[in-house]
């Protein structure tokens, strides 16, 4: 198990900057959050950027993942639209372009999953037609996931239609693939009072292939620094450890660009001690 930190909190770095502070701090690892700064597959130059993250990657001893979570990169208007729920079979075909264009990012870096979430309905429709729109984009993207060796970590996300462990267990009975699996954000099943989050890390062990964590408060979606929440993490980091999970644990504070590097050196400083703790307990 390894701690990382995602770039949508470094948005106002140029991105190699932004791996080369990362790796300073102490992380070892980067979840790449796509968008218009970082591989951005409508920017012909993405290609050269691309080598040149992976080169850094590899310098810096940084794992990562690919994230798909940029707020406004397919629609300048609308927060994370279309999506694979959306009602026009265009708009759905561009966000699994985009999904496709991911898994090609993380085959060439070498990452450990692409994290995806299924967005939120444009318009009222029969759950049966956001379920079947949600699964068909999903098949598709799953053969090429296959394909590349690179499994997809669907983030259940507070307001979207995937937005809980048991959304996801429902997902799973629809599409029991291997290699869709889950990308857990800590701070969603407490801001949702989904149960004790460890509890919650127990029972979903085995699926886990990403998982975010920040700090906050019950009943409010708002990523917030290390103790400025309500949420305990040492049995959260340690019910990581006993479930033997050995992939990243990426800080997501995608509101604190403006601080970064204070941000980045709390959290390392907050969380490391917990980490190391749990992998020497567990013999990760």
């Amino acid at each position: 198990m390894y701690l990382g930190y995602n770039t949508n909190g470094l948005v106002h770095h140029e991105p190699l900057a932004a791996l080369e502070l990362v790796a300073e701090m102490g992380y070892q690892g980067v979840a790449l959050t796509l968008d218009h700064y970082l591989l951005n597959p409508y920017d012909s130059r993405w290609p050269e950027q691309l080598k040149a993250v992976a080169r850094a990657l590899e310098r810096l001893g940084l794992q990562s993942v690919v994230e798909t979570g940029a707020r406004f990169l397919l629609d300048p208007r609308r927060k994370h639209q279309p999506t694979l729920l959306s009602p026009s079979a265009e708009a759905r075909a561009r966000r699994l372009e985009f999904l496709r264009h991911a898994l090609r990012v993380a085959e060439a870096l070498g990452s450990q999953c692409v994290s995806l979430w299924s967005g939120a309905p444009e318009e009222p429709a029969e759950p049966e037609v956001l379920w079947g729109r949600l699964v068909s984009g999903l098949e598709v993207l799953l053969k090429e996931a296959q394909q590349r060796g690179v499994p997809l970590g669907l983030e259940p996300e507070p307001g979207m239609w995937v937005a809980t462990l048991e959304h996801y267990r429902e997902l799973k009975h629809r599409l029991p693939s291997p290699w869709l699996r889950l990308t857990l954000d800590v701070g969603h099943v407490f801001c949702q009072q989904e149960g004790p989050v460890p509890e919650r890390i127990r029972l979903w062990g085995s699926e886990l292939v990403n998982v975010h964590i920040e700090d906050m408060r019950q009943g409010v979606h708002e990523h917030l620094l290390f103790g400025e929440g309500q949420m305990e993490f040492e049995p959260i980091v340690d019910a990581l450890g006993q479930v033997g999970y050995r992939g990243g644990v990426f800080v997501e504070l995608s509101r604190h660009s403006h601080m970064a590097p204070q941000a980045l050196r709390h959290s390392h400083r907050f969380l490391a001690p917990l980490v190391q703790a749990a992998n020497r307990r567990y013999g990760l």
